[in-house]
């Protein structure tokens, strides 16, 4: 394992790049946009009203634009800019997965109270759900599939269908691998979605299974609309992030005092945050503890990266916090294992199986990687047949054998 020497990302993050230096992409993309002068967002900031301007004069549909929110500090900012400091009317929409945490549902269910602001809430079948909790985390090791899919999927149906020609986004999720610069504009594409955010699966993929036996009918809030569908609204997706500039802390600071947002009551087990990822228990929790059976690295490392970056944390801060949270195995785990009614020997044998042989080896029937602070550690027992061992072991072999 190779990890930037500036904040505690591993190379093995997604696109991520580490140059001669140590530094990471993401660190570099960092200090790009941390140059960039007030005069630089104020331009950013007329291009977005231009935007604003350019669509909203040809829309008839009665709402200014849609804003996918789920009730987190982004959404509160995406629609504090759109309703509070320019006067527009959009169309909230939540696509609710069925794993919210109690404050979440609170910070959800506020926004229509704060904001002036009409907000559709939709949820698939929750027996649904869970099959798809159980196909997908067999089928690509993430049990929270159809929580990308819904997100990304059904304010694009609703754009269409309401004939609203503008979505507003908020990060455009740049400091993840730093594959965004400063002059970039982005914007949503179907490309994204399918490949970054769904994995390279569709709903179709779902319906395979003969033991869950999910029909079309059950996915219908799954399917993205066509060419022709998107083309005759004028649909397109902007991200916030592109034009003001985005500091997660300040955002959670700025919404708990002006519209009494509330962070988590209770730490996390498996991070340090408690203001990130209300609205899906199972995203700081046993998804993300997925995240550390393949890649070795979690939630508490994507924190501590960008509070190093901002100047929260000191690298040797961010240093403890992945030490102290990034290998726990979480109560949630217990709480999702009942809802979808799985075994804890049933969900190792089958997560074990996604272990990553560029960060896992086996040594004395345990997996061990190395460490951020340096050495190896093991982390806890292997639980694959031989048969599964075996494969893991040609997988190394071939890696290795490549490079």
């Amino acid at each position: 394992m190779k990890y930037c020497t500036k904040c505690v990302y591993p190379q093995i993050t997604v696109n991520l790049e580490i140059d001669s230096n140590g530094a990471c992409s993401s660190c570099r993309t960092f200090e790009k946009f941390k140059e960039l002068t007030p005069e630089f967002w104020e331009k950013r900031k007329k291009k977005f009203e231009s935007i604003l301007k350019e669509v909203i004069k040809n829309n008839k549909s009665g709402y200014d634009c849609v804003i996918p929110v789920s009730g987190g500090k982004d959404s509160y900012y995406q629609t504090h800019i759109i309703v509070s400091e320019y006067g527009l009317k959009p169309l909230l929409v939540t696509y609710h997965g069925n794993n919210y945490l109690p404050e979440g549902d609170y910070n959800r269910d506020r926004m229509r109270q704060v904001f002036d602001a009409d907000h559709l809430v939709f949820g698939p079948s929750v027996e649904a759900l869970k099959k798809l909790n159980r196909i997908c985390f067999k089928k690509m090791g993430d049990m929270n599939w159809h929580n990308h899919c819904g997100i990304m999927t059904y304010p694009i149906q609703t754009a269409v269908r309401h004939k609203i020609p503008l979505i507003i986004w908020g990060e455009t999720n740049w400091d993840i691998s730093g594959m965004y610069d400063p002059d970039d504009f982005v914007e949503f594409s179907a490309r994204v979605r399918h490949e970054h955010d769904l994995r390279g699966y569709e709903w179709y993929d779902m319906l395979n299974d003969e033991k869950e036996k999910l029909t079309e009918n059950d996915l219908s809030w799954a399917k993205y609309p066509s060419d022709e569908e998107i083309l005759k609204v004028g649909v397109r997706g902007i991200f916030i992030g592109n034009f003001f500039e985005w500091n997660p802390n300040k955002h959670a600071k700025m919404v708990q005092e002006k519209y009494g947002w509330k962070p988590r009551e209770e730490p996390f087990e498996r991070t340090y945050r408690q203001f990130s990822n209300l609205d899906d228990r199972y995203e700081n929790g046993a998804h993300d503890l997925l995240k550390f059976i393949k890649f070795g690295y979690g939630r508490a490392s994507d924190h501590a990266s960008k509070d190093i970056r901002t100047g929260y944390l000191t690298r040797e801060q961010g240093i403890e916090m992945v030490k102290k949270y990034d290998h726990v195995v979480s109560s949630d785990l217990d709480y999702w294992l009942n809802y979808v009614g799985m075994t804890k020997n049933e969900f190792w044998q089958t997560a074990d199986t996604f272990r990553d042989p560029r960060v896992w080896r086996i040594e004395n029937n345990e997996w061990v990687k190395d460490n951020i602070w340096g050495g190896s550690s093991a982390y806890g027992p292997v639980h694959l047949s031989a048969e599964s061992i075996k494969l893991f072991n040609e997988r190394q072999k071939k890696i290795n054998n490549n490079n």
